[in-house]
C-alpha cells in the first residue's frame, strides 16, 4: 500500500467515518471515476489546485466532476491572483501526486473552497491519494473535514441543475 493512500485511510479512521476506499481499474477522468463507482458524474469530488500567487501556497478547490473551475471566480474566492500549481508544489503542500490528490491526508494545511453542486448529493467520490483508489463520504462530512468554505468558483455545465426562479 503506498504512503499516500496509507495517509488517506489514517484521516478516514481519525475521523470515525465509515468509507469504502475502492481500488478502480480507470479513474484518470472524473467520468472514468463516475462509470467505475456507478455514479453520477457531479458526485466526483475533484481536486484542483491552484498556485496563490502572493502568498506562493497551494489552495484547493473541490469540484463537482462536471463543473469546471472558473479562473477569474477562483481567483476573487482567494482573494489573490492564483496560477498554475506545479507536480512539486503540490507534491510539497498535500504530499499527493497529480492525479490521486485527495481532499484528506495532505502533509500541510491547505486552504479549501467546495462546489455547491456537491452538496446536491448524499455522497460523493474523491480520490484516495492514488490515481486508482476513490472514497465515498457526505459532502458535508467532507467540508467539515477540509474546512472548505462553500463558494461560486465554477463555469456554468451542462451538468449542473437548470437556475431555479
Amino acid at each position: 500500500m503506498s504512503k499516500s493512500l496509507k495517509r488517506v485511510r489514517a484521516a478516514i479512521e481519525a475521523a470515525s467515518l465509515a468509507s469504502d476506499i475502492r481500488e478502480v481499474d480507470k479513474a484518470r477522468t472524473a467520468q472514468e471515476a463516475a462509470d467505475t463507482v456507478g455514479c453520477h458524474l457531479d458526485q466526483i469530488a475533484k481536486s484542483i489546485i491552484f498556485r496563490a500567487e502572493t502568498s506562493g501556497e497551494a489552495v484547493l478547490f473541490l469540484t463537482a466532476g462536471g463543473n469546471r473551475v472558473s479562473a477569474e471566480k477562483a481567483t476573487l474566492v482567494a482573494g489573490e491572483p492564483l496560477g498554475k500549481a506545479d507536480a512539486a508544489l503540490i507534491r510539497a503542500q498535500t504530499g499527493f501526486a497529480i492525479g490521486g490528490v485527495s481532499p484528506l491526508g495532505h502533509l500541510n494545511p491547505i486552504r479549501a473552497w467546495l462546489d455547491p453542486r456537491l452538496l446536491d448529493f448524499d455522497v460523493v467520490w474523491a480520490a484516495a491519494g492514488t490515481p486508482r483508489h476513490l472514497f465515498d463520504v457526505p459532502p458535508t462530512v467532507l467540508m467539515t473535514l477540509t474546512g472548505a468554505e462553500t463558494a461560486d468558483f465554477t463555469e456554468e455545465s451542462a451538468n449542473s441543475p437548470p437556475p431555479t426562479c
